[in-house]
């Protein structure tokens, strides 16, 4: 009997260290996918749908925000967010794919080519790879919400949520700056 609960117990705290450690197998799984560019690798890190539909309302908020109370309230300038928001959230949809991040990484890779920012400065190496969660700091928010806060290239807060769906945790939503 003392056997089978301490296999049990030893079991609950394998279980328990797999799901705290998670959103960082997540971080590296999303790194190590962005390195390699491989974009079906990145699809078990990231809930494409969930994100799109996260960074979509934040971009429309910001349009909407934006563009101020006299815009929004003129019949012209109503029309023209309308306008704006659909092209904007076409964007996101079209962008915020596996085939999107995809295309984004093979441009970043010619262009990291290009100016010569390589691994060993050799213009025939691979690119340095790109790594947004380099400097974050991470945090748990709850058991099943954790965030990684990074700096962007201006030094403003890019903050990655990772959500627990089951014992995986994805990436469901980007913060951006205001």
């Amino acid at each position: 009997m003392k056997k089978w609960t301490a296999l049990a117990i030893v079991l609950l705290l394998a279980l328990g260290g797999y799901v705290a450690a998670g959103p960082y197998l997540a971080i590296n799984g999303i790194r190590t996918a962005l390195a390699e560019q491989d974009t079906a690798r990145l699809q078990k890190h990231v809930d494409f749908p969930a994100l799109r539909v996260n960074l979509r309302a934040q971009l429309q908020d910001q349009l909407a925000r934006r563009a101020g109370v006299d815009m929004q309230s003129s019949l012209f300038g109503s029309v023209a967010l309308s306008v704006a928001g659909n092209v904007l959230g076409a964007g996101v949809d079209t962008l915020v794919t596996p085939m999107g991040i995809g295309a984004l990484l093979q441009g970043r890779s010619m262009w990291k080519k290009a100016l010569g920012e390589t691994v060993g400065g050799d213009t025939h190496a691979p690119p340095v790879p790109a790594d947004p969660l380099k400097h974050a700091e991470h945090r748990y928010e709850s058991l099943s919400r954790f965030t990684a806060t990074a700096p962007d290239q201006d030094g403003d807060p890019v903050v990655f949520v990772f959500t627990r769906q089951g014992l995986r945790w994805r990436l469901t939503d980007i913060r951006l700056p205001l």
